[in-house]
């Protein structure tokens, strides 16, 4: 479809660009920084060049090959890359990244179950990725819209199919440009009349019995000791909620600046990834979307000191995605503010 948006934008692009997951010595920290930047240059002959001298010594190095992969993918070779990415994850299982790569790569074949598998497999390995969780929600839409159509074929006249699958493919497309034509949407069915609720006919009266001699009127029960009342949130715990909620509410207005800002210089992005690469990343999420809506709910707050943890439950819609998660976000006080410094889903 032409005017469909590829799924994951920039995604492996920017997972290049973080790749350098934990260098241990200044002089691998140089290579991959020169690696990876003759891969933002678009030199990717060059890159590959120098990748393959690397490894050449040391073949095992897990980023190198990670950059590797990548540089292949850039360069149209997509049975290369998966072949790549494929050995990183029996060589290396534990990391999330190759999973991932694997997942978009399949995504561009249509191969959306090998896709939905790895992503599966980068979350086992890392529940807090959060670039995998996003995928995976982008997959099982397309899935969904698969589904659909072929409902569609098998029952061209069932009226409840059309505005599900136009719906589905709106995810897909860029912001701002909908389809050339849109099906019309189906009428309303015509809802039926609601049926009068039934009026309870009392039973018959009974006669009355011969009343018995008065007993003695029972002593009146003590009364229930009343609850304690629940504390009231002191100062700093009304600061931390109104500092969650200002980056519910950024995150919902595309508002980058704001929301973006919510999160401190310390804060550890998901995936090993650089502070520059996850910027970019949500801003590609969050900017490409024509609507977003973001509500928490059950937002509880400890504060010890300088420090906070947020819980809640995150009910999270855009376009035709909703997702519901449990999410914790841990805060410190920088000056007058409560800044983001880690965030995890799940528990």
């Amino acid at each position: 479809m032409s005017n469909a948006r590829p799924l994951f934008p920039k995604t492996l692009r920017l997972l290049a660009l973080a790749a350098a997951l934990a260098a241990s010595a200044a002089v691998q920290a140089d290579d991959y920084g020169d690696v990876n930047q003759l891969v933002r240059s678009g030199k990717l002959a060059e890159a590959m060049t120098k990748a393959e001298q690397y490894l050449a010594a040391k073949p095992r190095d897990p980023q190198m090959r990670f950059l590797k992969g990548v540089i292949q993918t850039e360069s149209g070779k997509p049975a290369d890359a998966i072949g790549t990415f494929t050995k990183l994850t029996e060589d290396y299982p534990e990391l999330p990244e190759p999973y991932n790569n694997l997942a978009v790569l399949y995504a561009s074949q249509s191969q959306y179950d090998k896709a939905r598998a790895a992503l599966e497999m980068a979350i086992r390995t890392n529940p807090s990725y959060a670039t995998a969780h996003e995928n995976l929600g982008d997959v099982y839409a397309k899935l969904a819209s698969q589904a659909y159509s072929k409902a569609l074929q098998l029952d061209s006249g069932n009226t409840g199919v059309q505005p599900k699958l136009a719906l589905i493919r709106d995810l897909f497309a860029p912001a701002g440009k909908g389809a050339s034509a849109k099906p019309a949407a189906a009428p309303a069915p015509t809802p039926a009349p609601t049926p009068a609720p039934a009026v309870a006919t009392p039973a018959p009266a009974k006669a009355p019995a011969a009343a018995p001699a008065a007993a003695p009127a029972p002593a009146p029960a003590p009364a229930p000791a009343a609850a304690p009342a629940a504390a009231p949130a002191s100062g700093a715990e009304k600061d931390v909620e109104a500092a969650v909620q200002a980056w519910a509410t950024a995150w919902s207005a595309k508002d980058m600046a704001a929301y973006l800002g919510a999160y401190g210089k310390e804060f550890d992005p998901p995936g090993k990834q650089t502070r520059k690469a996850w910027e970019d990343e949500r801003r590609a999420r969050i900017v490409g979307k024509s609507r977003i809506s973001v509500k928490l709910n059950n937002l509880s707050v400890a504060v010890n000191g300088g420090k906070a943890t947020a819980r809640f439950k995150q009910d999270y819609n855009a376009d035709a995605l909703s997702v519901s998660s449990r999410k914790t976000l841990d805060l410190v006080k920088a000056g007058d503010r409560w800044v983001i410094v880690k965030e995890s889903t799940g528990g």
